[in-house]
């Protein structure tokens, strides 16, 4: 199943209602990744200061819950079977995370940046807990947020309570709009949704290992890429592996970043932006596209040869929004130029006003030649004849740098490299060729 996601309705946060019901137990997942890394079950005990038989039984419950042998029982101790190592290597991300989180908590209460590593404190290691503050994040209500959770709005309350209480700071402030994270309580929130995005990942995790692909993606579709690259990639997947699910999500750039660094969204797809080691993202360039000036055939300039640029210093442009990749690079060429950069008479990355706009009236628009091509081939639209030195775009994947998509991600990501490797674009048309009648 396909879903696409409008930005009026985004949602920052992963919807718990959405998942399976009962992720997995933390404290379970903690308990089993120490006996991996002491090969005993004894000898994680003596670490975890709890007995030996409780340790078994974590394990074990958790073995049932996955339906699952995750460790051999030998004589020398325990060893991982082959899901136990894929479900150990997602728990070390996991863990990572919390631990990451638990030190960062305790540097505030000490005011000391430096925090040697330790445990990772109880609080961070209950599932359902975590899971109802991301509710009372997203909602930012907690009478909506216990209805979306099945609780009481005690239990969110005391969810809340408990963490604030352990991490020794406020993480919500309460105003007349409801629920406000703080500035800890922001940072507080990615650490939180990293880890419980990651704890997602591991029923399809263990699926791959038996090869089934299944599982949910969440992409975030910039407006270059939705129109052939990301729905051939989609439909070559779907057929491929019909257990995947396929959410876009068409948000604006900054809001689908914030995705990729929690873990909401697996990947952005379209023109890339600068990114730095600060930012946690990773950007890989697929392609380069160069941008186009279009317009209805019945323009007055249509048809006109050589233009210049300066003859559409005074159009009426429809523009993408100021800062975006595309807007940058057209503004830079009219100062080349030595032109004013054009006043915009509509700001917009949505293609249907675009094309609608430019159908009904004489404004021009600057596009990739992809996001038309529909339009270009049925001779709606034309590629006015003015050249745009230097108006190419990189495209590609933006992911979290350190990030493990799940498998299905990893097969949606593979799916869009083979096809703009096959046929990443099919020829431009020729801005005076003979156009189609309406």
């Amino acid at each position: 199943m396909i879903q696409t996601r409008p930005a009026s309705t985004t949602a920052i946060l992963t919807d718990p209602t959405s998942r399976p019901a009962g992720l997995l137990s933390l404290a379970q997942l903690r308990v089993f990744a120490i006996v991996v890394e002491c090969g005993s079950a004894s000898r994680a005990a003596e670490q975890l200061f709890r007995a030996q038989s409780s340790v078994t039984r974590s394990v074990r419950e958790l073995e049932e819950t996955l339906d699952q042998e995750l460790l051999e029982r030998r004589p020398s101790g325990m060893l991982p079977t082959s899901v136990g190592r894929a479900v150990y290597e997602r728990s070390r991300r996991i863990f990572g995370e919390l631990q990451e989180l638990g030190q960062w908590c305790a540097a505030r209460q000490s005011r000391v940046r430096t925090v040697p590593p330790r445990a990772i404190p109880s609080y961070l290691l209950n599932t359902r807990r975590l899971e109802l503050l991301v509710a009372l994040v997203r909602h930012k209500h907690m009478p909506s947020a216990a209805r979306a959770m099945g609780v009481s709005q005690p239990a969110i309350s005391s969810a809340v309570r408990i963490v604030e209480s352990g991490a020794g700071f406020a993480l919500f402030h309460r105003t007349a709009r409801g629920m406000q994270l703080t500035n800890e309580g922001e940072t507080f929130a990615l650490g939180m949704r990293r880890a419980l995005n990651e704890l997602r990942h591991i029923p399809d995790d263990i699926a791959a290992i038996r090869g089934i692909i299944c599982g949910h993606v969440t992409v975030g579709a910039l407006p270059f890429s939705r129109t052939l690259i990301l729905p051939e990639a989609m439909a070559r997947v779907r057929r491929a592996y019909p257990g995947v699910r396929i959410t876009t999500d068409e948000s604006a750039y900054e809001m689908l970043a914030a995705g990729v660094r929690a873990g909401d969204i697996d990947f952005i797809l379209g023109a890339l932006r600068a990114t730095d080691p600060a930012s946690g993202l990773y950007a890989e360039p697929l392609v380069s596209e160069s941008m186009v000036v279009l317009s209805r055939p019945g323009h007055p300039l249509a048809g006109k040869r050589a233009l210049k640029l300066k003859q559409l210093a005074d159009a009426s442009w429809v523009l993408p929004r100021s800062h975006t990749p595309a807007r940058s690079i057209l503004d830079a060429l009219f100062v080349r130029m030595k032109l004013s950069s054009p006043v915009p008479a509509v700001e917009t990355a949505d293609l249907a006003i675009i094309r609608g706009l430019l159908l009904r009236t004489d404004m021009v628009a600057v596009l990739s030649p992809q996001q038309v091509h529909y339009e270009l081939e049925t001779g709606q639209l034309i590629i006015l004849d003015v050249t745009l030195p230097e108006a190419d775009r990189e495209i590609g994947l933006t992911m979290r740098a350190a990030g493990d998509p799940s498998p299905a991600a990893r097969k949606l990501i593979d799916a869009i490299r083979e096809v703009t490797r096959q046929d990443p674009y099919r020829p431009p048309l020729s801005p005076l060729r003979e156009q189609r009648p309406l």
